[in-house]
């Protein structure tokens, strides 16, 4: 089992920054992609970003690439999204995701989550 807790979600204006943290635990090992997903009321959750343990890829949802910037810390198991540049449609609950396979993008494919963490951004 991995488990995974996320922190620094806020409310923030528009234009403003927020860094995310996800913290692992447990059978980290099994793990080798990490991915950050988001809920806004009424829609469905989806694909944010994610990146490799080992070797560092990433990947971006099209509508964040240039603000988000997603990163790992292996000694600390951590994983952050750093969030630049936040708008109004940002505004969701964030998860991260741990996937035993390799980085994917679908979040039916990923094995464990966090509880999520509110990130309100004011306009």
């Amino acid at each position: 089992q991995v488990q995974l807790v996320e922190s620094g979600g806020g409310l923030v204006q528009a234009g403003g920054s927020l860094r995310l943290s996800c913290a692992a635990s447990g059978r980290t090992f099994s793990s080798v992609a990490m991915g950050w997903f988001r809920q806004a009321p009424g829609k469905e959750r989806e694909f944010v970003a994610a990146i490799t343990w080992s070797e560092g890829s990433t990947y971006y949802k099209d509508s964040v690439k240039g603000r988000f910037t997603i990163s790992r810390d292996n000694a600390k198991n951590t994983v952050y999204l750093q969030m630049n540049s936040l708008k109004p449609e940002d505004t969701a609950v964030y998860y991260c995701a741990a996937e035993k396979t390799r980085l994917r993008v679908s979040q039916y494919e990923y094995d464990y989550w966090g509880q999520g963490t509110q990130v309100t951004v004011s306009s």
